[in-house]
């Protein structure tokens, strides 16, 4: 995804009704499986939360809409996280 028009960002809404703001990072494909990674977006109260590590969603496709959904284990997690962190270091490797 390009970043010629600036970053992009996200609203979900998480189990307990709180709106959370997240800028879009990358997405990959494993498994036929899609994902996309987030990090959170910096807001006014950053100095009360300051949760700031990459949030991973996979995409899930009902009544023909896209919607974003947790991951189903800690495995899954783990195997995507490593994916999305190899990708993101070969990024930065080519940019040198």
């Amino acid at each position: 995804m390009s970043e010629e028009f600036g970053p992009t960002f996200v609203t979900i809404t998480d189990d307990d009704g709180n709106e959370i703001e997240l800028e879009f990072v990358d997405a990959l494909e494993h498994e036929g499986q899609k994902y996309m990674a987030f990090f959170p977006a910096e807001t006014e109260d950053d100095d009360e939360n300051p949760d700031t590590g990459l949030v991973i969603l996979k995409v899930i496709v009902e009544n023909g809409d896209e919607l974003l959904s947790t991951l189903d284990s800690d495995e899954e997690l783990q195997t995507v996280y490593d994916l999305f962190m190899e990708s993101l270091f070969d990024d930065e490797d080519q940019d040198l």
